[in-house]
């Protein structure tokens, strides 16, 4: 139910089509954006990529039943995660002036969480997938029964390793308490699990609320959960929630276009599956009109942190990197 990044070969690209209108800017904002381009995050990433899958790996082990371990560890500490949450969540904490250490607690619960989502979201009672980021799903290997304990049981370890782990003398209990709110919010009736149950049951129409519940919700929780953790103002909260919405939304769109070139519509037909996306819906072309649509709103977010100066630039690399793709992790 999160947002996600395909890989895709070096030589594909979005179709020409997919292009962004510059809009009248302040000659910081266009400063920031220049300094996103230039911007390394590939070594960022993947930095950061390596430190939390370390920090994955302890925080589950193996233990007694060592059947629903093995079954979460399989999904949590899966190869090829990109780990694009926890990113976005240390991103995000980093641009108030946070530590980094202070996020990596909330950043391992936010894996965790994907983790379970996307567990569930491939039984064959939902979205009904054989595979995930290039093997087996979990259920596939562990069966249906285990699938299902696995996720309960990552759901709340997530909560635990934030309140177990996260430094007192980095964040006050304050913080800690509407980081978990808001990650128990975001999961829950009216968030992930309201976007899936009209992935189910919904019509046509219904496709904006699943991909702003599905894919929306967490990228959302992970900026606004990094902003809480260094103490962000409640309208600069309020700007991380409409930017990670945005940018989460924005990957999994760009991801359904590049399915589509890549696969061909035949191919699609053939392997229909439940869900709902904006391409299978209205098509590639109002895919891509909503992709630009997208990118503006998260760049236009990210025009009220100017004053933090470069510290914004991972944010502004995201928005980028969702569309074009430039290198692979």
């Amino acid at each position: 139910m999160a947002f996600s990044v395909v890989s895709t070969p070096a030589h594909f690209h979005l179709p020409k089509k997919l292009t962004f209108r510059i809009r009248c800017c302040a000659a910081s904002s266009v400063s920031t954006r220049s300094e996103s381009t230039r911007f390394d995050l590939k070594t960022y990433w993947t930095t950061l990529i390596a430190d939390i899958n370390s920090k994955l790996n302890e925080a589950v082990p193996v233990r007694y039943p060592e059947l629903i371990y093995e079954s979460m560890r399989y999904s949590v500490l899966a190869d090829g995660a990109k780990r694009a949450s926890p990113v976005m969540c240390v991103a995000a904490c980093e641009l108030f002036g946070g530590d980094r250490l202070a996020a990596f607690p909330t950043a391992c619960a936010l894996e965790m969480v994907h983790a379970a989502s996307l567990i569930h979201d491939d039984l064959p009672c939902m979205d009904d997938d054989s595979s995930r980021r290039g093997q087996p799903s979990n259920h596939t290997v562990y069966g249906e029964d285990m699938a299902i304990l696995a996720g309960d049981a990552l759901f709340p370890l997530g909560f635990q390793h934030i309140v177990s782990n996260t430094p007192s003398n980095l964040v006050p209990e304050a913080r800690l308490l509407r980081v978990i709110t808001e990650i128990a919010r975001t999961v829950g009736s009216t968030g992930m699990a309201a976007g899936q149950f009209l992935d189910l049951e919904g019509g046509p129409n219904a496709v904006e609320f699943v991909q702003e519940k599905k894919f929306g919700e967490m990228g959302e929780c992970s900026a606004v959960c990094g902003g809480l953790l260094a103490g962000a103002e409640d309208e600069e909260v309020d700007r991380l929630r409409r930017y990670g919405r945005a940018v989460g939304v924005l990957y999994q769109v760009v991801d359904d276009i590049l399915e589509e070139k890549k696969n061909g519509k035949d191919e699609n037909e053939k392997k229909e599956k439940k869900g709902k996306s904006y391409v299978k819906v209205y098509g590639v072309e109002k895919a891509m009109e909503v992709a630009e649509r997208l990118r503006a709103q998260a760049k236009q977010e990210l025009d009220g942190f100017e004053k933090y100066g470069d510290g914004v630039v991972p944010l502004h690399s995201f928005v980028d990197y969702a569309v074009d793709r430039s290198f692979t992790l």
